[in-house]
């Protein structure tokens, strides 16, 4: 099975994005089953969606993009991506789109919630995610989505946030939730063991009106 996973370079203090770090504690002791290339994308959206778009046009069975969120609690299945391009919180004003004329939303169709569960069994804070921000972390599973609407094709996407990671955390000598790293490297690999079981049964991504 051929997966493209991605995660983001650091951003602002951050010296470290917990999504790389992640997915390198994964690689040591990776699914042998699975046909991974992986990326580290740019936190700049013009820069994104070309890596995106040219990443895209290799054929893959699936695609996990990964991303970090500060301040989470447990590790987050994202459901939804919308089309906005922008941050939230700009005092009210409405975002421009991601895409004209696209639809206003789309929503995964892998099983998130057997996934969250199987992660909890594993003494892993994990749960359903419907809000996966208005940055970079949404245009990259919106525009994945678009891309494969477009393409008519049935590959499942799926966008997960990690939790800090501790030594990002102990670093900047902040008190803020966090997870050992080898906790996040088995979260990922938990996920993509889901998913390879789970991919006989795909379906594509559904429109949200």
């Amino acid at each position: 099975m051929r997966i493209l996973l991605t995660a983001f370079e650091p951003y602002d203090d951050w010296t470290e994005n917990s999504s790389w770090l992640a997915m390198m504690e994964m690689l040591r002791d990776q699914p042998s089953q699975l046909q991974l290339t992986t990326r580290r994308y740019p936190v700049e959206l013009g820069a994104l969606q070309d890596r995106l778009s040219a990443d895209l046009r290799r054929p893959y069975d699936a695609v996990l993009h990964l991303g970090q969120s500060p301040g989470s609690v447990s590790v987050k299945l994202e459901a939804i991506a919308v089309n906005a391009a922008g941050c939230i919180g700009e005092q009210g004003e409405e975002l421009p789109p991601l895409v004209e004329d696209g639809p206003t939303a789309y929503r995964s169709r892998m099983p998130l919630g057997a996934w969250a569960a199987a992660l909890r069994e594993s003494h892993i804070p994990a749960a359903v995610s419907y809000h996966a921000g208005t940055f970079l972390c949404n245009a990259t599973m919106y525009l994945t989505h678009h891309w494969t609407r477009n393409q008519r094709q049935h590959m499942p996407v799926g966008f997960v946030h990690l939790p800090l990671a501790m030594e990002q955390v102990a670093s900047l000598q902040r008190s803020m939730p966090c997870l050992p790293t080898e906790t996040l490297g088995s979260a990922l690999r938990l996920i993509l063991e889901q998913l390879y079981e789970w991919f006989p049964l795909r379906s594509d991504a559904h429109e949200l009106a």
